[in-house]
């Protein structure tokens, strides 16, 4: 059907943006932050896609589209940077306020350096592939920033949203790649990932997401503090 790929992003937001609402979360108060945020990543991201897709180490099933392209991209791929991050956010942003506990610092840190040594070492052993080396090559380089540069408190929280999320991944990326479908939705040249799979979805696809949602929880969460210190900052200089 060829609304297949359009209904997976329209479900995957519904009820986030349903929720958003909520009066126990308002998660619409943190718009100004997760609309630039969710922006500024989706144009890295759906670069990275087009450069891909241009060189066929992945592509879309006609029969899933509704036909409209944005550049050599359907919509539907573009709105799936937009959809699922803002689902994802929704999600951290919620299991914040319900999940008060967050690991240890030396829990995060060992959690950071174990995901960076491996990352570094998928580089270097499959640096020939082009989509398992660039997953991981920006994983390394997205936790290195966050927990070494930044030195976030925020990474714990994001390990456990991420692993909650995994089951939604599971589901939506499933069906993507064709799980419970004829074919898949989207495709990928076996000459440029490792073969290795989790139902039927490339495991580079696991890491590839953790990329997508840490860049974008880096930048909403920066953005918040940004928008947060000048709402103070006003506030000082109306009562002085």
């Amino acid at each position: 059907m060829k609304f297949t790929y359009l209904l997976i992003d329209l479900f995957s937001v519904l009820v986030p943006l349903l929720f958003s609402f909520h009066p126990g979360l308002k998660f619409y108060k943190s718009w100004p932050a997760l609309f630039p945020a969710m922006l500024l990543t989706a144009t890295i991201f759906l670069a990275w896609d087009s450069y891909f897709t241009h060189l066929r180490i992945w592509g879309f099933n006609k029969a899933y589209l509704t036909g409209i392209d944005i550049g050599n991209l359907p919509l539907e791929e573009v709105l799936f940077f937009i959809c699922i991050p803002y689902a994802c956010l929704f999600t951290y942003a919620s299991l914040s306020l319900m999940v008060r506990k967050n690991l240890s610092k030396r829990a995060q840190l060992v959690i950071s350096l174990a995901l960076v040594i491996a990352s570094v070492l998928m580089l270097l052993v499959f640096h020939s592939l082009y989509y398992t080396s660039s997953a991981f090559a920006l994983l390394a380089v997205l936790l290195i920033t966050a927990q070494f540069f930044l030195k976030v408190s925020w990474l714990s929280r994001f390990y456990t949203t991420y692993l909650v999320l995994l089951l939604p991944f599971l589901i939506v990326n499933g069906l993507l790649t064709g799980t419970g479908l004829a074919k898949p939705v989207v495709w990928y040249n076996s000459a440029h990932i490792m073969g290795l799979r989790v139902l039927s979805i490339p495991l580079e696809d696991v890491f590839y997401g953790m990329d997508l949602i840490l860049l974008n929880v880096m930048i909403f969460t920066g953005l918040k503090t940004l928008i947060f210190n000048r709402h103070k900052t006003r506030q000082k200089l109306t009562t002085a």
